[in-house]
């Protein structure tokens, strides 16, 4: 027998989304004041402590920490996937507003199609920021 879970109401929503938002601003207010070249207790990347080759997400949190000090080229060296993919985040963002506002359906944040060439860059970007002709992509 199978019990069907309950349904979450508007108010758990608002909950949680506050939850959310508290805890990113908290975390946004820590990797402000802690650099993360300089402060050691940020986790270290496990997939390039194992192979030495750098992942899509290595120079991630450095990236972070140069964009809300205002560093968008040293943001793009660390991880050149960050900006662009905020950049394209906002865009998207701005057109779902603006079909809302408009009355418009605004379909999925991520629409299906778009998850199998997003995986295609993030693959594409790691091969090439492991290839020493491509060593710009790799982080300092």
């Amino acid at each position: 027998m199978t019990s069907v879970p309950p349904k979450i109401s508007r108010a758990n929503h608002w909950f949680a989304a506050a939850v959310l938002a508290v805890a990113g601003i908290g975390a946004l207010a820590v990797l402000f004041f802690f650099n993360p070249a300089t402060s050691h207790f940020y986790p270290v990347c496990l997939f390039h402590q194992l192979t030495g080759l750098n992942c899509p997400g290595c120079g991630m949190t450095r990236a972070i920490y140069a964009l809300l000090h205002g560093d968008f080229l040293t943001a793009l060296h660390d991880n050149a996937l960050l900006p662009l993919g905020l950049a394209v985040a906002a865009a998207r963002g701005l057109w779902m507003g603006w079909n809302r506002w408009r009355g418009r359906p605004t379909g999925d944040w991520v629409p299906v199609t778009f998850v199998l060439p997003l995986l295609f860059i993030a693959l594409v970007f790691t091969i090439l920021r492991n290839l020493p002709a491509f060593a710009f992509l790799s982080p300092a």
